[in-house]
């Protein structure tokens, strides 16, 4: 189902990129049904509009939790869209199944329990051998299943992406802290403190990783991780000059 409605008028100052225009996704999260049709509707979207600079942003976390981890990540390796230069943040999620699989097996467990168990059997691995309880053993057994491509690709995200007056993140920023100088980890994993802060940072800042209702758009941040794997509804901002809307595939 397609849903398309404006951003509030009260909040329309800040200002994208001259001449861009942006397209922002929330997590993913293995969905990748609802990942295609989103990108249809952002195509339709995009066609109807004014021929300009377009890109593509996901904000992180497209892996674990959801039933598709391996076929979102091919998708976006192998098929980008064509219509738009696609960017991708790294969310808590990439970091861990990268840190897991790049050398530190002590960390796959955590990593399984918090989703990355559904990542794993998206590569067609027997979830009863996940138990196992040797870090290399499992390390093993993931690597034998999951390509280095995969996880190159995953190693190659972005922290942050800065689009005129927006910044996007995963997670979201340290406040009080300048933004030169926030840390990866905050970017990727903090919650509460951001979301609490009613400060006006340096830029508006569009996140992931807590995940509401509908879209939560105040006047410091915009959160627009809508639960795909939970809800079914997948959802993007779009930001164009002093404008911006959000376009959504799944149930209302």
């Amino acid at each position: 189902m397609r849903q398309i409605f404006p951003g509030s008028s009260r909040h329309r100052s800040p200002e994208g990129s001259p001449g861009k225009r942006l397209y922002a996704i929330g997590d993913v999260h293995g969905c990748d049904a609802e990942l295609a049709a989103l990108l249809d509707l952002i195509e339709e979207d995009n066609a109807r509009r004014a021929r300009k600079p377009t890109f593509l942003v996901y904000l992180g976390d497209l892996i674990d939790r959801g039933p598709a981890s391996r076929e979102v990540i091919r998708r976006l390796r192998t098929a980008p869209a064509h219509f738009a230069s696609q960017h991708v943040i790294r969310g808590n999620h990439e970091e861990m199944m990268v840190r897991s699989l790049s050398g530190e097996p002590g960390l796959i467990a955590d990593w399984l329990r918090h989703g990355g168990n559904s990542c794993a059997a998206s590569y067609g691995i027997d979830p009863s051998i996940l138990h196992d309880t040797d870090p290399d053993r499992l390390e093993h057994t993931l690597l034998s299943h999951i390509p280095k491509s995969d996880i190159d690709f995953l190693a190659g995200a972005v922290d942050q992406v800065r689009f005129g007056d927006y910044l996007l993140v995963h997670a979201g920023i340290r406040p009080g802290v300048a933004l030169a100088s926030q840390s990866g980890r905050d970017l990727r994993w903090i919650r509460g403190e951001f979301l609490a802060s009613e400060a006006r940072h340096e830029a508006v800042i569009v996140h992931g990783h807590t995940i509401t209702e509908s879209v939560d758009e105040r006047p410091n941040r915009i959160g627009i991780d809508t639960g795909a794997y939970r809800t079914g509804r997948l959802t993007a901002l779009r930001i164009e000059g002093g404008e911006r809307s959000y376009i959504s595939a799944g149930p209302l």
